[in-house]
């Protein structure tokens, strides 16, 4: 077989074997090794490869963003931050037909700017958001729909783990990334409270809910020592990597420690959570080292078969259009958002396109939300649908089913779709503020 051959049998091995279980990692990193072996029958040089991606992902200097911001983000979440955010979201919107459900995506977006993920989104305002809309009426499957949706803003708008991740695939800067993601992240929030204000009008039966009886203004204190804290310490980690001032990594860690800080004075995490946290941090970062590891050799197995130089090839031959290659990425991302997170997504696809994005003068950087927004679907799309599975898992109330939560979510699904071939169509949103 030549070394192609192996190549493409790989890439349907690594989804076969994905499908049938196996830690994606572990597919990743096995058949990776086992076909560069194949390709050049020569054992020594595909250990030399492992060594190398292994030294190259752990001793990459901008890989500290991920445990320091995701420290950042658990402990805003353990603080009770998010629910702060929320209350004070909840009270300008209550009035309004579906007026929670919009507070829910504010308070995700600011939530979002300090958290970056999407399953720390999704925990918390599956506690906070949805008790309150059921209590209000709010139909189940929207109550847990917007809450799913909504989550996604936290991989989108900076700092996004995601963002950090497409930029060592796709060696770009993470401050680069990170200003790119803030026009599309607020234009999904601003996209998702006009389909529920559209909603409301003309499926009302979809939302539900009746207007708010206890509704009181909040105090003008109340409202400031609730989000004077979150808001200090965005302007902190993004002010300080707009300006320069800071390299994301030094962002990271100037926003962990002020987040620790802010729990500190708020006495609101106790030694208990704090521990939680540090492990949580541990268990997420080598689970992303471990990933990124092995996306590194694939990538360098991809080159040795000249995967994407002949997938480049066959396009041109075909002289597909941008809006052909574009949408057969969209396809490829919505399928592999089936069986895989969004990460394994942007790891196992991402390699296989450069060579293709990169001739055709496009940017890199928005290729990459691109990227990111595609993949995101994936977290509301069943099988596997992670957001959903976490809201089910958090709510733990037999009422609602996993099946209410993937219908709930398919609205925000489609908003999310319709917002990715803006991004594609104008790619300026991207770039406006590089």
């Amino acid at each position: 077989m030549s070394p192609l051959d192996i190549g493409l049998m790989s890439v349907g091995a690594i989804v076969l074997l994905i499908y049938l279980g196996v830690y994606i990692p572990i597919a990743l990193g096995a058949v990776s090794f086992v076909s560069i072996w194949l390709m050049r029958d020569n054992f020594t040089l595909a250990m030399n490869l492992l060594k190398i991606a292994i030294g190259d992902s752990a001793m990459e200097y901008t890989f500290a963003t991920i445990p320091l911001f995701t420290f950042m983000g658990l402990i805003v979440s353990k603080a009770g931050l998010g629910s702060d955010v929320y209350e004070v979201m909840s009270t300008g919107f209550r009035r309004v037909k579906g007026g929670i459900g919009m507070a829910t995506v504010g308070a995700n977006a600011v939530f979002a700017a300090v958290t970056g993920s999407s399953i720390a989104s999704a925990s918390v305002f599956s506690k906070v958001s949805v008790p309150q809309m059921l209590s209000h009426g709010y139909n189940p499957r929207f109550a847990v729909g917007v809450v799913a949706g909504s989550s996604v803003l936290g991989m989108i708008i900076p700092p996004s783990a995601m963002l950090i991740i497409y930029s060592f695939v796709a060696e770009q800067s993470v401050g680069d990334m990170f200003l790119a993601g803030v026009i599309p992240g607020i234009m999904l929030a601003i996209a998702y409270i006009g389909a529920i204000w559209l909603m409301g009008r003309l499926t009302p039966s979809f939302i539900g809910g009746r207007p708010a009886t206890d509704y009181e203004r909040m105090p003008a204190r109340e409202i400031a020592s609730k989000t004077l804290p979150i808001l200090f310490l965005i302007m902190v980690v993004l002010g300080g990597i707009y300006t320069g001032w800071l390299t994301p990594v030094e962002a990271g860690a100037a926003g962990a420690l002020v987040a620790l800080l802010i729990a500190i004075v708020r006495r609101s995490m106790s030694l208990r959570d704090f521990w939680h946290a540090l492990l949580e941090t541990g268990h997420i970062t080598a689970f992303l080292l471990f990933l990124i590891t092995a996306a590194s050799i694939y990538s360098r197995m991809l080159g040795l078969a000249g995967v994407p130089n002949q997938l480049g090839d066959m396009l041109a031959g075909s002289q597909a259009s941008f809006w052909t290659i574009m949408l057969l990425y969209v396809l490829l991302m919505l399928f592999l958002g089936t069986l895989l997170d969004t990460a394994s997504i942007i790891l196992i696809v991402v390699p296989l396109f450069l060579p293709l994005i990169e001739p055709m003068g496009l940017s890199l950087v928005w290729f990459g939300i691109v990227t990111v927004v595609g993949a995101e679907i994936g977290l509301l799309t069943p099988p596997l649908g992670i957001s959903c599975f976490v809201i089910k898992s958090t709510l733990n109330d037999d009422r609602i089913s996993l099946k209410d939560v993937f219908m709930g979510t398919l609205p925000f699904a489609a908003v999310m779709l319709v917002v990715l071939f803006f991004l594609i169509e104008f790619p300026i949103l991207s770039l406006a503020l590089l």
